[in-house]
């Protein structure tokens, strides 16, 4: 291997090592992102039952659930990292 050959090699591994740091990041941010989401759409769906819209108050907690689900595979992923 030459010397260009090997240079080559190692910036290689730099950029995926930065990529994959960067995943990391990236997922645990994500994953705190949509916690917050989450919980701020059940405090108004229940604001939502409370005021008497059933309706809304079950769409909203569909959405809550979603995040969950969507943060529950984030999660998953971060761990095959």
């Amino acid at each position: 291997m030459s010397q260009h050959d090997c240079c080559k090699s190692c910036k290689g591994r730099a950029t995926k090592e930065k990529e994959v740091e960067t995943l990391r990041i990236l997922l645990a941010h994500w994953i705190e992102h949509n916690n917050s989401h989450e919980q701020g759409f059940r405090e108004w769906a229940e604001k939502a039952e409370r005021i008497g819209n059933a309706k809304v108050y079950e769409m909203i907690l569909k959405a809550a659930d979603s995040l969950k689900a969507a943060s529950d595979y984030l999660l998953e992923a971060k761990k095959h990292i």
